[in-house]
């Protein structure tokens, strides 16, 4: 079988043909506008539905790629928010501690004032006991520092407790709370003086115990104690805290009492040590 032969046409000669025809479609419509017009109106009526569709789905498409142009630029916006956000809660950390920090300094300064006859030094507490008191705890500062046992501890508006090992860069100390402490003491209104006595189980309710309190002292609550000259290991006129609950004891020979220190024996980053030691009591 033979095979047919393609047709082939030149673009040029194809090109011209469309011309020609489009010119002369143009100049018909012109010169016969009258009489096309019920083929215009037909043509009219099927594409103008059409037209309509296809401008419906253009403004749908081009209303849902400027909404996804919007989403864009919010999803950026939220994430440049969510960075300066993350700045400033970070600075506001840094503010927040650097206050907290000057807070303490300003109450070791106005401690520092209370006692001013007393030379002291700054430390910080480093560690404590696994409790949630700070009833032993360690500082920064040992015997290269001039750290001796038995010097005072101070914090908050008092006395925090005493020194009991030293060592070469830090020093244990043992907080008025602790069960083993005892601070004789004295009420600064009458002069009566007491027995103070850490207690773990009662500072839950923030007091710890105060024992041997003469029956007739004439006391009341929210009066200041002091420490005593009684104490050979603590220096005299140092804040404890402040008398509350008194009643007598079962045998009616004394009183006794609890008393609300004068530490927030939570909290301790900061503490002032008093270098000077108590002079020993001659008998």
């Amino acid at each position: 079988m033979r095979r047919r032969s393609k047709i082939k046409i030149n673009p040029k000669y194809a090109l011209i043909v469309c011309v020609v025809l489009i010119i002369g479609l143009i100049i018909f419509s012109f010169r016969y506008g009258e009489k096309l017009s019920p083929v215009k109106n037909a043509v009219s009526t099927v594409i103008t539905p059409m037209q309509r569709g296809v401008n419906s789905v253009g403004t749908y498409i081009s209303d849902q790629l400027d909404n996804f142009s919007n989403i864009n630029e919010l999803q950026e916006e939220n994430t440049k928010l969510k960075e300066q956000l993350a700045t400033l809660s970070y600075q506001n950390k840094l503010y927040l501690q650097d206050k907290y920090e000057l807070d303490n300094f300003r109450t070791l300064y106005e401690v520092d004032k209370q006692y001013a006859d007393y030379p002291k030094v700054a430390a910080r507490v480093i560690s404590k006991d696994s409790t949630n008191w700070y009833n032993v705890f360690k500082i920064d500062k040992g015997s290269k520092d001039g750290m001796k046992k038995n010097m005072n501890v101070l914090a908050g508006n008092g006395l925090a407790g005493i020194i009991t090992e030293v060592h070469y860069n830090n020093s244990d100390v043992r907080a008025i709370i602790d069960d083993n402490s005892k601070v004789w003491c004295m009420f600064s209104k009458t002069s009566d003086t007491c027995l103070v006595q850490g207690d773990l189980q009662l500072i839950d309710e923030g007091k710890i115990f105060v024992d041997f309190i003469d029956k007739n002292a004439q006391i009341k609550d929210m009066d200041e104690v002091y420490t005593s000259k009684e104490s050979s290991n603590f220096l005299p006129g140092i804040l404890i805290g402040y008398v509350s609950d008194i009643k007598l004891d079962s045998n009616n020979m004394s009183k006794t009492a609890h008393l609300t220190p004068a530490v927030d024996f939570q909290h301790l980053e900061e503490v002032l040590i008093i270098t000077e030691l108590s002079e020993p009591l001659i008998d």
